[in-house]
């Protein structure tokens, strides 16, 4: 009887002595293979077009930029590819930024081996792995600004595909599954995004953690 198929990932973490102890993790893993390593953005984007993981375990902070941008630009070449934030850069608004990019977990360092190895494998299995508080405030504010009355501060209204899409977005779904649920490319998910964003007045790598404030005050 062969074996099952083992989860293939790339860990990307600047700290070298970080991804040779997360190495060591894995290796007592019978299901789970490090198929490669990068300490940057551009390494990770180099790994992921070469060993194809399944899952990609991503620091929030790296040398030449932000995790968050190295998902996006992950997950537009490799659709398929899972990627979960490890990383001890906490709070609502680094949760949102991976969620926007399309990540499927957000872990901190501080996890423990037993549990990092079931997210990785839950990650793998089309699972989020999400911080329950954080998400739920996180998915109350986005549903208010995909409300109908949402407007954003020049005094235009999202239309309704962009609540539609921020819905979603909302409820903690990838940009694929986005796609898949309204019937559209990854292409015009990512552009409905950016003209959430720029209604919002907020950059492609930033989020709107500002203007749910402001909101919150109303």
């Amino acid at each position: 009887m062969e074996s099952p198929t083992r989860i293939r990932l790339l860990l990307v973490d600047d700290h070298m002595i970080v991804r040779l102890g997360l190495r060591t993790v894995f290796e007592e893993s019978a299901d789970i293979e490090v198929v490669g390593e990068a300490g940057s953005v551009a390494e990770a984007i180099d790994a992921a077009s070469r060993v194809k993981p399944d899952v990609v375990l991503m620091d929030m902070r790296l040398p030449d930029g932000s995790g968050v941008d190295a998902c996006r630009r992950i997950l537009a070449a490799h659709p398929q590819t899972r990627v979960a934030f490890l990383t001890s850069y906490e709070g609502e608004e680094a949760v949102f930024s991976a969620v926007l990019a399309g990540a499927r977990g957000f872990l901190m360092k501080e996890i423990g081996s037993d549990s990092l190895l079931a997210a990785v494998r839950a990650v793998a299995a089309g699972h989020s792995i999400l911080d329950p508080a954080t998400t739920r405030a996180m998915a109350e504010k986005l549903k208010a600004l995909s409300r109908s009355d949402v407007q954003d501060r020049t005094g235009g209204s999202l239309s309704a595909q962009e609540q539609k899409v921020l819905a979603l977005v909302a409820d903690g779904k990838t940009n694929k599954e986005i796609a898949d649920a309204l019937g559209l490319s990854d292409k015009t998910v990512k552009n409905h995004l950016s003209n959430i964003f720029q209604k919002l007045q907020v950059s492609r790598r930033a989020h709107a953690a500002a203007i749910f404030r402001e909101r919150r005050g109303r």
